[in-house]
């Protein structure tokens, strides 16, 4: 995808070894902050890094709470793992947010991080959550959009029967403030959910740690959007790239390769601790200079 337009940028603070207040303060500044469009948590209820036993907070609870302390940053979770809740509970969560935020909710979600890496695997085992393998997964993923996008645009009761789900008299009211719906981000980069994305999603992300395979995924994107007659421009392409403090002339330039390369909706991943004005250091060394 060529770059057509100037990239939105956004900061994202995992949520695990912080205190809440610490969150709160980074989340507040940014607010006020223009050149910095939205803001994301993950979802994890176990930390991924650090000390295997340090805090984390929940994300949807979490960000429920942003959204109430913020008034202008968009919001999400980067993503949420569709594992972890049935689709139509998180149907009714994401529209809370929506809701409480007047209308600021991106809705990311995903197949879930592979539960074969161990610091993963033992959410599940930890907290009653069935396992399932990749392919299981992405299945379903793929029922699990086409759920929660019908509970919150159709106007009367539904059964819905799959392989994975079955729902008798599902039905979701309020509905978000967004119409038809919160875009809907999908998170990840095998083949299998790059085809989910290219029918459901309004924004695709990707981490960045490997922006050759980052591009070459998004070329892939492409290639199943064209396949289904859905325009590749459609879909707007976000990366995830971790922050620099020390050298931040790194992360410039992931940025400006992400950028050259189609990617315009660019999501910067803050280290912990969170230096002091640490939105206002990102504006000013890697959004606008």
């Amino acid at each position: 995808m060529p770059h057509t337009s100037q990239p939105s940028f956004g900061i994202m603070t995992a949520q695990m070894q912080v205190e809440y207040a610490d969150i709160v303060r980074v989340w507040r500044e940014a607010d006020d902050i223009p050149e910095i469009a939205h803001a994301w948590l993950f979802d994890h209820l176990m930390p991924i890094g650090g000390d295997p036993d340090g805090p984390i907070h929940e994300g949807w609870t979490l960000l429920s709470a942003l959204a109430a302390q913020t008034h202008r940053l968009r919001l999400g979770l980067l993503v949420t793992s569709n594992r972890f809740r049935p689709p139509a509970l998180l149907a009714k969560i994401a529209t809370t947010v929506d809701i409480v935020s007047n209308g600021r909710l991106d809705f990311g979600i995903g197949a879930g991080s592979r539960p074969s890496h161990p610091l993963a695997r033992r959410e599940y085992d930890a907290h009653g959550l069935p396992y399932t393998d990749g392919p299981t997964a992405v299945a379903a993923l793929d029922e699990a959009c086409t759920i929660i996008r019908r509970l919150w645009t159709e106007s009367e009761p539904f059964d819905f029967t799959g392989d994975h789900f079955e729902l008798t008299g599902a039905f979701a009211n309020p509905k978000p403030i967004q119409h038809p719906h919160p875009p809907i981000m999908i998170g990840g980069r095998s083949a299998a959910v790059l085809r989910i994305a290219a029918e459901h999603a309004d924004l695709w992300n990707i981490p960045g740690h490997d922006l050759d395979d980052a591009i070459a995924r998004s070329a892939l994107l492409d290639r199943y959007c064209t396949e289904i007659g859905r325009p590749p421009t459609a879909l707007t392409r976000s990366i995830h790239l971790a922050v620099d403090y020390e050298h931040p002339a790194h992360t410039r330039d992931a940025i400006g390769k992400a950028v050259d390369n189609g990617f315009q909706h660019i999501v910067l991943g803050l280290p912990d601790p969170y230096p002091t004005a640490v939105a206002r250091w990102v504006a000013d060394e890697l959004i606008t200079r």
